[in-house]
């Protein structure tokens, strides 16, 4: 069982807070006994685990670990190295302590007593401190064996199995470095991960669904079929793409002008940096200064390099006066874009500081935005098929008391209900999300499921009312009239770097043939039909296909071999049968059985499958 990513959070604040608050119980609560019961279980693994390192390393001192979506973790500070060499003797001995059937009992402590019990252990006393300045409640977790004896004691606040003897199954996955809330300033600690579930049954369908993961790891593919590559000289979280990946994002882009023009949007190309007064005006330098670089100095004003390209679009609109005849005025970029991450965030594509969004910003009366964001939702729908995603939904991020926003209450419940009318007509399948929102208004993102079944969050659609107020933006209504007008923001596949990364994984790099690097590989015999090999070659160039010719000398064996390795949709295989009668034995990627076409009938049927984009 899976559970959902929401309830992670439950657990997190759950664990780091030390505290059940009344919030966060309500929330638990809501969840069913099943969910429940499993992050109690992962919970009190993870329990089992620092106290299993404990008692094989002594000297280890436990700084913290919470229940997740998929499993558990737990950091510690230890000199010398464990790793996954480590992981049989380290699950034996939780196994003995499983075997104890000791109970999870809870004591409520004061300030006092847990200094004095955690004295010791600087990270304990760092959130026992933290602690204190919220002025929340302390409770340990005491694992109490037969005849009263405790085996272990932990700042804690739970919840947790009342015995140690509902833990099903149980597995240590890897060991990674963490910095102390992650923070890199910090200590570098060791971190375990595992997971844990009611049965073994359900371990071992995980462990599959892992190593499935391991063989789709985009940046190993990446690698492997040439597609991408970082380089510490040029900086972490930097995307060079190589020959094969730029055909890749090449197509998408392509696609995406083509479809968008078609609905009515004009394309433009904006700068990478503005003066940094564009982005005080638009609000992103005082909410959203966290993610942007550092100003840079030009002729001695200030200048920012773009986290987005709202404000830059709102100049588009801006350049001319406009009417309600002109609305809907749809603008749309594929931009570079940059925000800053933490370097402990990065992650292959996933997570990069400099991306490719597919945007967008469409300038509306308030009587459009509903049909215009129904639009956008319609065109989402059909792209994600394109690609192969079915299975998706809608989270709606709305604001929430703490953070800060651009704009007052009228204004938020207005755009607030623009977006949950548009998600009811077209009966979307979302989930409201406290704290998700934009800044200037709220944002329904786009969450999709891949062929294992995962969840990750591409497209996003936001409807804003506050930017067009702050820029003063204008147009005139039937009656001559000045209006302001509702801005629009999207992008259907939000980072083209982190959508291409979950296609890798989508497709295990067996992509679609439109979206193959290499489309076509021609694998003659021998080189006594190398000649009429090279005029296939020539034919299908002539057409647009994306092909190759295999001048080695490996048998043909092999070179099909080769080929299904790289993944290659199509194989044409030509010796003295095809040459003299103008054909090509086709053989497609993953099936054995191969059929005869002149070159011609070929080429049909794979533009045929291009022009349809066919997996």
């Amino acid at each position: 069982m899976r559970v959902p990513a929401k309830l992670r959070v439950v657990f997190l604040l759950l664990k780091y807070t030390n505290t059940m608050s009344k919030k966060l119980d309500e929330k638990f609560s809501k969840l069913d006994r099943s969910a429940q019961k499993l992050l109690k279980i992962r919970h009190t693994t993870e329990h089992v685990l620092h106290t299993a390192l404990q008692n094989l390393y002594p000297e280890l001192k436990k700084a913290m670990g919470p229940a997740t979506d998929d499993g558990f973790y737990f950091d510690f500070d230890l000199d010398k190295k464990v790793t996954e060499a480590d992981f049989p003797r380290i699950e034996k001995e939780m196994r003995r302590i499983i075997k104890t059937g000791a109970k999870m009992i809870r004591r409520e402590i004061d300030a006092k007593e847990a200094k004095k019990l955690f004295s010791s252990n600087p990270y304990k006393v760092d959130w026992i401190n933290e602690i204190a300045e919220r002025g929340e409640s302390y409770s340990t977790y005491q694992m109490v064996a037969s005849g009263g004896r405790v085996i272990d004691q932990d700042l804690c606040s739970g919840p947790h199995l009342d015995s140690l003897s509902e833990i099903g199954a149980f597995k240590l996955l890897s060991v990674a470095g963490a910095y102390w809330h992650g923070d890199e300033k910090n200590k570098m600690l060791t971190r375990v991960y595992g997971t844990a579930f009611s049965s073994q049954k359900e371990l071992d369908d995980y462990i599959f669904k892992i190593e499935e993961a391991k063989r789709r790891d985009h940046r190993k593919l990446g690698k492997d079929l040439e597609l991408f590559t970082f380089s510490n000289d040029v900086g972490p979280g930097l995307t060079i793409w190589l020959p094969n990946g730029s055909i890749m994002r090449r197509e998408i882009e392509n696609y995406m002008v083509k479809e968008q023009t078609k609905m009515g949007y004009k394309h433009v190309y904006s700068p990478h940096i503005g003066q940094k007064s564009l982005w005080e005006k638009s609000g992103h330098w005082d909410l959203y200064r966290e993610k942007m670089y550092s100003p840079m100095d030009v002729d001695g004003i200030e200048y920012l390099v773009k986290p987005m390209t709202c404000p830059m679009h709102i100049q588009t609109y801006e350049f001319k006066p406009r009417s309600y005849r002109d609305l809907p005025y749809r603008i749309a970029e594929v931009a570079s874009v940059y925000r800053y991450e933490q370097s402990g965030e990065l992650s292959g594509l996933l997570r990069v500081r400099a991306f490719t969004q597919d945007d967008a910003h469409i300038f509306c009366t308030p009587d459009q935005v509903v049909d215009e964001f129904l639009s956008v939702f319609s065109f989402v729908q059909r792209l994600y098929k394109s690609f192969g995603f079915t299975s998706y939904r809608v989270r709606l991020g709305v604001r929430s008391k703490k953070e800060k926003y651009l704009g007052d209450d009228i204004l938020w419940k207005k755009a607030q209900d623009k977006a949950i009318s548009a998600l009811k007509k077209v009966g979307a399948d979302y989930f409201i999300s406290e704290g998700d929102a934009a800044f200037y208004g709220p944002k329904a993102d786009f969450l999709i499921k891949d062929a294992l079944g995962r969840e990750w969050q591409c497209g996003t659609v936001q409807i804003d009312f506050m930017l067009p107020e702050r820029f003063g933006l204008k147009y005139t209504d039937h009656e001559g009239k000045e209006r302001t007008p509702i801005m629009v923001h999207r992008a259907p596949l939000g980072s083209l770097e982190r959508f291409l990364a979950i296609l890798i994984e989508q497709y295990a790099g067996a992509f679609p043939l439109w979206l193959s690097p290499l489309q076509v590989i021609v694998l003659p015999i021998s080189e006594k039909y190398l000649d009429y090999a090279k005029t296939v070659v020539s034919k299908l160039s002539e057409k647009d296909l994306r092909v190759e010719l295999d001048i080695s000398s490996e048998s043909v064996g092999k070179k099909i071999r080769n080929a299904e390795t790289k993944k290659i949709p199509y194989m044409l295989v030509v010796g003295e049968k095809e040459q003299d009668s103008g054909s090509v034995a086709v053989r497609t990627r993953g099936v054995k059985e191969q059929k005869i076409l002149k070159v011609e009938e070929f080429v049909s049927e794979a533009l045929d499958r291009i022009n349809r984009k066919e997996d």
